[in-house]
């Protein structure tokens, strides 16, 4: 049993390691593609607003 849980654990380090980081690189493309620049300057000034 404790080989299993040896084997199971380093693929999930490894492939969830792998796994979040090509999700930080999506997440990471997609504020900082030119096309949503404006929508992002947008909300920023939301707290700043008066109603």
């Amino acid at each position: 049993m404790n080989e299993t849980y040896s084997a199971f654990a380093g693929f999930a380090q490894t492939w969830g390691l792998l796994y979040f980081m090509i999700l930080f690189g999506i997440v990471l493309a997609y504020a900082l593609w030119p096309k949503n620049r404006e929508k992002f300057d947008e909300a920023s000034q939301i707290p700043l607003r008066e109603d």
